[in-house]
């Protein structure tokens, strides 16, 4: 409990940004910052230019003093769906209330459960990745289609 609940939700945000969900192994870490043990398979992944996490707690809601609810703003650029590796554009603006509390003394996010929420540079380079390590001629007109497609968001 040494943190504050923001700076839990900030890292945890961060590191979806960077696109630590998007993978098993780097799934590790945002392990600290969360409650639940096994992230979902998920079929798309929000493409994102900014976040807002307010320091003020002021604008969150204190459920007690060890469970708040602190309000994020994602400016959304679209979606990746990743079965069809296809981009969506759509840009939005999208608010996520994260349920954060002391868990066995540390603050942890517990609900909810949403689906990656990666910047698009990053996005770009995890298909660029897959690119290149297909062996499907075909995956990979995709993959590269998808990565146009993204490079046009800019």
């Amino acid at each position: 409990m040494r943190r504050s609940p923001v700076e839990v939700v900030k890292r945890y945000v961060l590191l979806d940004q960077k696109g630590a969900r998007l993978d098993a192994p780097s799934f590790d870490t945002v392990v600290p910052y969360i409650e639940w043990k096994e992230e979902p398979a998920w079929g798309r992944v929000v493409i994102i230019q900014d976040t807002t996490v307010p320091e003020d707690y002021r604008k969150w809601e204190i459920l007690n003093n060890l469970e708040v609810i602190i309000p994020v703003t994602f400016h959304v650029r679209g979606a990746v769906y990743l079965e069809t590796a296809t981009f969506v554009p759509e840009d939005t603006t999208e608010e996520v209330r994260f349920h954060v509390k002391v868990v066995g003394n540390y603050w942890r996010i517990i609900a909810p459960v949403i689906p990656p929420h990666v910047g698009l540079k990053r996005m770009v380079n995890f298909a660029r990745e897959a690119e290149a390590h297909e062996q499907d001629a075909t995956q990979r007109i995709v993959l590269a289609a998808l990565i146009d497609s993204l490079r046009k968001a800019k």
